[in-house]
């Protein structure tokens, strides 16, 4: 795909930031914006303009900008519910479709992703920017070239506290308050397991095999309520299914295992927690220090408050990621830290050359099925789930180094 015009639709804070400072500075055409907020879909078309393009058509219904004629690709950056909806529909029409993350409601909708593919062939990339994240990558990097030996187990987790976004959810018409009153999940797996899934080269030679979740009380947000916002009758007495802290425990086929953990509801800073362990040394993000087992390290076993702690920037040198070292010398740009900005560029570029996705639809499956089996795990007291193989037998097959470069 050469000309690239771009359907936009969700223009929320995450989408509108998207807009402005990765896809229009990116130089991206944009012929419609979509919001079902009318001074969203504005806001969205003025930043277009603003950008110095025309002005795009502005559509309240998604199903209007999918059949706008002038689009051929759709991003998707709305509430989480309707990340799949949309994007079925983008590709039975034969656009290339970009979604946001979120985990999947039903085991459903990840069939339904792998087979409108399968039938369409249309491009597909979820947009999870932790896989290209500075750290994430030194490490995948540095998993490749063996330094941490075989590895072993992985851990990771999306440490937020979001206590006032989802509090004030009515007000600042955010869709996390629903899901919190109404669900008890892993509800969003992806920033940590992206990046542990190309660790291990899931659905590439490997594959996740059984789930387990459980999930603490739910305490944080009706404690946060009554201290901030005691004015808000039915927030005050509403009861929230969302345990406070999930932790869920995948089991691979290599004999891997992983532990996911979802807290965002307890006071907290943030931390995606991304751990390898191997048999060779370990990377814990938590502190950012690599442990390796040779005599040096082994020295400071006892007091690596002292000596490990922030190492990690001392192995930049040898073996940042060839994409970030080229990253830096042309100058880091975009939102979380360049991580929005290399995702874009690596999608808009795999379009033009017709390439493979580096996070494709079996990905996407995969990674989203997480939230769905964990809820069923979560309600039968943290039974253990089988999860689906959504490649049919494909994982067998193991990556080429080609598609390794391009992450």
């Amino acid at each position: 795909m050469k000309d690239i015009k771009v359907g936009f639709i969700g223009l929320g804070g995450r989408g509108q930031g998207l807009l402005e400072q990765v896809v229009l500075a990116q130089g991206e055409q944009v012929a419609a914006v979509c919001d079902v907020y009318k001074d969203r879909a504005q806001k969205g078309a003025e930043l277009v303009e603003k950008a110095g393009q025309n002005r795009p058509a502005a559509y309240l219904d998604y199903g209007d900008i999918i059949k706008d004629e002038n689009v051929n690709t759709i991003i998707v950056a709305t509430a989480w519910e309707s990340h799949v909806e949309i994007a079925l529909a983008a590709m039975y029409a034969g656009k290339a479709v970009a979604i946001e993350v979120g985990g999947a409601y039903e085991l459903r909708d990840c069939y339904d992703l792998v087979e409108a593919y399968e039938k369409t062939g249309t491009p597909f990339m979820l947009l999870e920017n932790c896989c290209f994240g500075r750290r994430e990558m030194m490490v995948l990097n540095m998993v490749r070239q063996g330094l941490f030996g075989e590895i072993v187990h992985c851990a990771g987790g999306y440490h937020h506290d979001l206590r006032s976004e989802i509090a004030f959810g009515k007000e600042n018409r955010h869709y996390r308050l629903r899901n919190y009153i109404s669900r008890n999940c892993e509800n969003y797996p992806t920033h940590e397991l992206g990046p542990i899934a190309k660790v291990l080269d899931i659905n590439h030679g490997n594959r996740m095999l059984t789930l387990s979740s459980t999930a603490s009380k739910a305490a944080g947000l009706r404690d946060y309520i009554k201290a901030n916002k005691s004015d808000d009758e039915r927030l005050m007495h509403e009861t929230f299914a969302q345990g406070d802290v999930v932790t869920t425990v995948i089991k691979c086929a290599r004999g891997e295992t992983i532990a996911l953990t979802l807290d965002t509801t307890l006071p907290r800073y943030y931390s995606r927690g991304f751990t390898v362990r191997g048999t060779r040394g370990m990377y814990e993000e938590a502190t950012d220090s690599i442990f390796l087992d040779r005599k040096e390290d082994i020295a400071h076993d006892f007091n690596w408050r002292e000596n490990c702690v922030g190492n990690a920037k001392d192995y930049e040198g040898e073996y940042e990621h060839p994409v970030w070292k080229k990253y830096m010398e042309e100058g880091i740009k975009g939102g979380h830290d360049g991580m929005d900005w290399l995702e874009f560029e690596t999608f808009f570029r795999c379009l033009r050359e017709d390439a493979p996705m580096p996070v494709d639809v079996y990905d996407a499956a995969s990674w989203m099925a997480v939230t769905a089996l964990s809820e069923m795990s979560v309600a039968k007291g943290g039974a253990v789930v089988d999860f689906p193989d959504f490649t049919g037998g494909k994982w067998h097959m193991t990556v080429d180094e080609n598609e390794r470069e391009r992450l």
